[in-house]
């Protein structure tokens, strides 16, 4: 192992990986601040589909995801539900059993290489966009596999980017989550889901101190109980037919009892929301959520080096129930097409 310039200034350590230098991860920057709130890193790369520089077109972009992963599962979601399946290859990746941190590797693909872009590690095409970047190379990111750099690993704007400048490409039949008449409700719905389920739950998980851990916590499900009392009348967030907002909510929802409450100690389960189980389950119908919801994957989750720590503040986290089948139980129809004026439906086709 040796030191390398990288630039002017900026000097890293490689290892060699088969015969190939590889870069080891910068340092991360820590996502904790000094009250032990659990604070995420800002989304580095944000290029615009569509625009000169990223054109919209067929054979250009591969997805890279984890099955574990809650923001990850969105995008495969809406590609599928999309029909961009052909338009945006996907790989899953996983974490190196290397000992050297390397990151998320390309553990599927043949001796590990990516064929797209010649990678073995998604640092790789991290360091190749940005060689002074020092945040986690995080997951799922949208890569140019002719320039072999990321474009977008925004999580945030990730899924409306597929719904909105990819639609050339989609499936004449795909259905339209992102209704430009609808647009202002979804983006202020998923505003709030954002701050109140989906990353709250990782503020719990994450904290390092016990006013930071009830701050997620009651705000993750005091927001169930809204969400539950909101779908009490309607079949999805908004009304009759699915939209980004209710993709991004089925991620979350759906790690709740088999990873989540792991890392909480005693809880609440999803069950205990009756009307957010019976909607969770009717979306887990659709053969898009159905495939990309891996229990398994979720029940091994270690969160890539940064499990919870909260056990310290609840004497119990492992609340999987041993020998559940989940797919099974997720697989009982839940009866709430009598909610909507369309129940033959559940997506508005453009």
């Amino acid at each position: 192992m040796g030191k390398t310039e990288m630039g002017k200034e900026h000097m890293a350590d490689y290892v060699d990986v088969n015969g190939r230098q590889i870069r080891i991860r910068t340092p991360e920057v820590s996502e904790i601040d000094e009250n032990g709130y659990f604070r995420r890193q800002s989304n580095a790369f944000t290029g615009h589909l569509g625009s000169k520089e990223h054109p919209v077109e067929k054979g250009r972009y591969i997805l890279f995801w984890s099955t574990g992963c809650a923001w990850s599962n969105r995008a495969v979601i809406v590609i599928d539900l999309l029909g961009l399946s052909e338009a945006v290859k996907t790989e899953a990746v996983d974490w190196t059993d290397r000992p050297e941190d390397l990151g998320w590797e390309f553990v599927h693909s043949p001796s590990h290489i990516n064929p797209e872009t010649g990678a073995q590690f998604l640092s790789e095409l991290y360091y190749n966009t940005d060689g002074d970047y020092k945040g986690r190379t995080t997951v799922p990111a949208l890569v140019d596999y002719r320039t072999k750099t990321v474009v977008n690993n925004d999580f945030q704007m990730l899924t409306v980017l597929l719904e909105t400048e990819f639609s050339p490409l989609h499936h004449p039949e795909a259905p339209d989550l992102y209704p430009v008449r609808q647009k202002d409700k979804i983006d202020r719905l998923n505003s709030w889901l954002y701050q109140n389920v989906n990353d709250a739950i990782y503020r719990a998980c994450f904290a390092r101190s016990v006013e930071a851990y009830y701050e997620g916590y009651h705000t993750f499900f005091d927001s169930l109980s809204v969400l539950n009392t909101c779908l009490e009348k309607q079949r999805f967030l908004l009304g009759d037919y699915i939209t980004d907002s209710d993709i991004r909510l089925f991620t979350t929802l759906a790690r709740l009892d088999i990873n989540y409450s792991r890392h909480l100690g005693p809880c609440p389960g999803l069950s205990d929301y009756p009307n957010l189980w019976d909607y969770a389950r009717d979306l887990y119908q659709v053969p898009a959520f159905r495939r990309h919801t891996h229990f398994q994957e979720f029940a091994a989750r270690q969160d890539s080096g940064r499990r919870g720590q909260n056990f310290r503040f609840h004497p119990y986290y492992d609340m999987v129930v041993p020998g559940t089948d989940f797919p099974e139980l997720w697989s009982v129809p839940a009866a709430r097409e009598k909610l909507s004026s369309d129940p033959s439906h559940r997506f508005m086709i453009k």
